[in-house]
C-alpha cells in the first residue's frame, strides 16, 4: 500500500492534473497488448490436422513433391483470423498490390498487416516513452500530448504503406525503361529462328544484371508455359502483375497476333518502334519539365542573396542615418 501511495504521489508530482489520464492510457496499451494474442488466436482446422498426422507418418517423400505440399507460414496462419480482410475484394487488391511491388509470396498479406500492426503499435509506445521521460515535465496540453503519443503510432501504421507505393512506383519505372531494349532484344531472337518461348528465356537472362524487374516477370512468363500454362492466360497475368500500360498493350498485340495468324516477327518489330519512339518522347518531356522545376530553387538560391547585396549597404546607411539623428 505504501509503494502504490509512493508511486501515485510521484505520478501526480511529475505530471499535475494529467496524471490520470498518462495512467489511463498506459494501463490501456497494457491490456490491448494483453489481448492481442486471444484475439489473433485461431482454432487448428481439423483437416489441417489430419494432413500434418499423414504427413508425419508417410515416409519423406520426393523433394519437388514436399515443395508443392508446402504451407505458408504457420505461425502467421494462425493469425490469420485477425491478419486477413474478410472482404474478397479488399483481398484481392491488397495481394494484387503486393504482386506489384514485387512481394509473391503467399502470406505476404498476412505479412503487410503484420508490420502495419507492429509498427504502429512499436511506435506508439515509443512515443509514450517520449512523451513519459522528456516531455511530461513540462506545462503541455491534451491535444500536445496526444500527438506526442499518436503521431508516432500512425506513422508506423502507414509506413507499410508507403513503402509498398513507393516500392511499386520504382518497379513500374524500371519495367518501362526497359521494356523497348527487351522488345529488340526478343525480336533479334525471334528472327534468328527461336520461338517466342526460346526468345522470352533469353532475353530474361540477359536483362538479368541491368533491369532484374523485369527480368523476373520474363522468368515467371517462361516457368509458366514450361508448365503448360495456357499462353494467352500466361501473357495477361504477366500484363496484371506489372501494371504498366506498355505491357498490356504489348499482350494485347501477341493475344491479337496468335489468333489471327500473323507473323510474331511483324509485331514485334512495328510494336517495338513504337515503344523506342515513346521512350525518346518521354525523356523529351522530362526534359522540357526540367527548367520549371529548376526555377523554384534557381529562385530561392539566387534572389535572397541577391537582394541582400543590394538592400544590405541602403539598410545600414539607413540605420547609421537613424543613430546619428537621435
Amino acid at each position: 500500500m505504501e509503494f502504490f501511495n509512493s508511486f501515485m504521489n510521484m505520478m501526480f508530482a511529475t505530471f499535475g492534473d494529467q496524471a490520470q489520464l498518462v495512467l489511463m492510457g498506459i494501463l490501456g496499451g497494457m491490456l490491448v497488448l494483453l489481448a492481442i494474442p486471444f484475439m489473433m488466436s485461431k482454432e487448428e482446422d481439423p483437416l489441417d490436422k489430419l494432413r500434418d498426422q499423414q504427413q508425419r507418418g508417410s515416409q519423406a517423400g520426393d523433394e519437388r513433391q514436399r515443395l508443392r505440399q508446402a504451407k505458408g507460414n504457420k505461425q502467421l496462419g494462425k493469425y490469420a483470423k485477425l491478419l486477413e480482410p474478410k472482404d474478397a475484394e479488399e483481398y484481392s487488391a491488397i495481394r494484387l498490390k503486393l504482386i506489384q511491388a514485387g512481394y509473391r509470396d503467399k502470406d505476404a498479406v498476412r505479412m503487410f498487416h503484420f508490420m502495419q500492426m507492429a509498427l504502429g503499435l512499436g511506435f506508439l509506445v515509443l512515443g509514450l516513452l517520449y512523451f513519459t521521460f522528456v516531455i511530461s515535465g513540462e506545462n503541455v496540453s491534451t491535444q500536445k500530448m496526444m500527438a506526442y503519443v499518436l503521431g508516432p503510432g500512425l506513422a508506423g501504421y502507414f509506413l507499410p504503406k508507403y513503402w509498398i507505393t513507393r516500392r511499386i512506383d520504382t518497379r513500374k519505372e524500371q519495367i518501362e525503361s526497359g521494356f523497348p531494349d527487351s522488345l529488340d532484344m526478343m525480336l533479334v531472337c525471334v528472327e534468328a529462328g527461336q520461338s517466342l518461348d526460346q526468345s522470352i528465356v533469353r532475353v530474361a537472362n540477359e536483362l538479368h544484371h541491368s533491369f532484374p524487374f523485369l527480368a523476373d516477370e520474363y522468368e515467371i512468363v517462361a516457368q509458366e508455359m514450361k508448365a503448360g500454362k495456357d499462353k494467352i492466360a500466361v501473357l495477361n497475368d504477366m500484363s496484371e502483375r506489372c501494371g504498366v500500360q506498355d505491357v498490356a498493350s504489348f499482350v494485347t498485340v501477341l493475344i491479337q497476333s496468335t489468333s489471327f495468324g500473323t507473323s510474331i516477327a511483324e509485331a514485334l518489330r512495328v510494336y517495338a518502334g513504337e515503344m523506342r519512339d515513346k521512350r525518346v518522347m518521354r525523356a523529351e518531356e522530362k526534359a522540357n519539365k526540367l527548367p520549371t522545376k529548376m526555377t523554384l530553387a534557381t529562385m530561392m538560391l539566387t534572389v535572397p542573396p541577391l537582394l541582400i547585396i543590394l538592400v544590405g549597404p541602403s539598410a545600414v546607411g539607413i540605420t547609421e542615418l537613424g543613430n546619428m539623428g537621435q
